[in-house]
């Protein structure tokens, strides 16, 4: 049985107050650690909590519940401090028996089992990323990419049944824009020139999907130029109204081909970004199309449900959804004076579809731009009188990236953009995954490339994985089997900075379930940066490797603990743990 500090000192704690206070109920007994060190190891509150029902001053409490608390070999101090905390501080046994506990449970450390009632694992579904597949992703997609994956892996280990899901918009305005942008440059290929729409999609990409549907059909899908535009209205003055004009050109003359050109876009963008997120090392449990909740009749269910229920109204043609009545700023078109539904619509039809599928928790993950669209999402399935509590959305801000202090522009309808896989060419997969980590997700990230490639202390990723290579170096140089060291004698361990190391791995646990409970995987990045400054300075003040046999097993089981928790938050946030650097 692994030795449980607050456990320990919670049962201390509950049998000194049965001696203190014969007959006295407790509330839960706290055990946290103070935010200052120099505080001790661990601190309570009881006699803060206890006063006002025994009337008496809380300092007197604690000092009576200090007095009597029972003798542990575990506990080298309590204290009275403050108002009427007790604080505790361990014997250097208790805290290096951390130690052994890592190397018993290996990758399992810090994990949690949370059980639901019914003895299940919570199911939590995170959808994130869900770009329309109308290009490549860019560093902004990485960023939510990276903290989806993170936050899933995270709530896993906290003992969470996670699906993690990608919503594709198959269907809607920007689809289409991107089927005529390329149907426009295959026309181009074929000579029949005509202005292209600043407002379609721009990039190099598009034209390889022309040259695509080129090699694959020839000159199947030629119109003239002369006679797309004679149905278009001018640019000038709604360039939208023209675009709008060019699709459903394309739609009219092509007829039931044009399906080919959308499908082949389609296609064609939704495999580069499933490639590109398969590389990155972000997995998905399911990719979940727009267009089937059209197909199968849920969009429509939906309006007729929240019309069922009294939330819609008709004005001038169209329905609108009563989004103001559930703290939007204005009601919301959900159904056009044509017939067609709104994305809008659509996304009340994915949400209801979440909750129907069981989930205990959905976590939306989208970016700050979305900042306007929780209430009146929230609105809709309150509406629809469905759990709003179950759905949380993460935020993630925008990415700046800096190379020689200069900051890369970005836009993907322009094509000037920097893409997700470019990124991960110049400065690697860890580096990316790890630096979207460096600052709260819902905090602008400024992305310093440099820094990210460089080779150096001042570089957190190098900085951490070096830890983890030093160890395994060590180990190389030490040539004994690491089993053998879940037995030695950590008495020797007893120097401050080994005490602190120690102190640092028992952390992890708490750590992991507060990071999964504020959905802040960057709380991991975060100790494996001090983690591995703790080791950093111990290594470079101490050897391992000493003549004294007891020390050099304590020692080495103190590093191969270390190295194990460095590979253990890693995992999480999805970067590599090396042995070599």
């Amino acid at each position: 049985m692994s030795f449980d500090p607050k456990s320990h000192l919670s049962e201390l704690l509950r049998a000194a107050l049965a001696s203190a206070a014969p007959g006295q109920k407790s509330a839960d007994i706290v055990i946290e650690r103070p935010r200052d060190p120099s505080h001790g190891d661990f601190a309570s509150n009881l006699a803060l909590q206890l006063a006002r029902e025994i009337k008496t001053n809380p300092r007197q409490i604690a000092e009576r519940l200090v007095h009597e608390l029972p003798v542990s070999g575990w506990v080298d101090k309590a204290e009275v401090a403050g108002a009427g905390f007790i604080n505790f501080r361990l014997a250097a046994s208790a805290k290096s028996q951390v130690v052994k506990e890592v190397l018993e449970r290996g990758p399992d450390y810090g994990k949690h089992v949370p059980m639901s009632p019914g003895g299940k694992r919570p199911k939590v579904q995170v959808e994130f990323v869900s770009a329309n597949p109308t290009g490549p992703l860019h560093v902004g997609h990485g960023r939510g990419a990276a903290y989806g994956a993170s936050l899933a892996c995270l709530l896993t280990y906290a003992g969470f049944d996670v699906t993690r899901e990608f919503y594709v918009n198959d269907a809607g305005r920007q689809m289409d824009i991107l089927a005529v942008s390329v149907w426009l440059r295959y026309l181009d290929l074929h000579g029949e020139k005509m202005p292209f729409p600043p407002n379609a999609y721009q990039g190099d990409y598009v034209k390889d999907m022309a040259e695509q549907i080129r090699a694959a059909h020839g000159e199947r899908y030629v119109h003239p130029a002369a006679a797309v535009l004679a149905c278009v209205p001018p640019p000038e003055p709604d360039a939208d109204a023209h675009l709008d004009g060019l699709i459903a050109a394309g739609k009219d003359l092509l007829g039931e081909e044009w399906h080919y050109i959308h499908q082949h876009a389609l296609s064609e963008q939704l495999a580069d970004s499933r490639e590109d997120l398969e590389q990155y090392g972000v997995h998905f449990d399911c990719w979940f199309s727009e267009r089937s909740l059209f197909d199968t009749g849920m969009v429509a269910r939906a309006v007729a449900e929240l019309e069922k229920r009294g939330h819609i109204y008709i004005q001038d043609g169209a329905k609108w959804f009563r989004s103001t009545t559930f703290g939007d700023e204005k009601d919301r078109v959900v159904q056009r004076e044509n017939g067609l539904h709104t994305y809008f619509a659509s996304d009340i039809a994915y949400h209801a579809n979440k909750f129907e599928r069981g989930f205990d928790k959905v976590i939306d993950v989208w970016g700050a731009d979305h900042h306007g669209y929780i209430p009146r999402v929230k609105g809709a399935l309150q509406a629809l009188g469905l759990p709003v509590e179950r759905l949380d959305v993460s935020l993630v801000q925008f990415v700046s990236l800096f190379r020689n202090g200069a900051k890369a522009a970005m836009s993907t309808r322009a094509g000037e953009y920097v893409t997700l896989r470019q990124l991960r060419e110049d400065v690697g997969n860890d580096a990316c995954r790890f630096f979207y980590m460096l600052r709260k997700q819902d905090q602008a990230l400024d992305f310093d490339l440099d820094l990210a490639k460089s080779q150096s202390n001042d570089n957190p990723v190098y900085y951490v994985q070096y830890a983890h290579a030093r160890v395994c170096s060590v180990l190389q140089q030490w040539g004994g089997e690491v089993k053998s060291l879940a037995a030695a004698d950590l008495a020797p361990l007893a120097s401050v900075r080994e005490l602190a190391l120690c102190a640092r791995l028992r952390e992890f646990p708490d750590m992991i379930e507060s990071a999964a409970r504020d959905y802040a995987p960057h709380a991991v990045a975060f100790y494996l940066r001090d983690l591995a400054a703790d080791f950093h300075a111990w290594y470079n003040a101490e050897r391992l490797l000493v003549d004294d046999e007891a020390q050099k097993q304590a020692r080495l089981a103190l590093a191969v603990a270390v190295r194990r928790v460095i590979s253990n938050g890693l995992h999480i946030l999805g970067v590599a743990a090396p042995e070599h650097m």
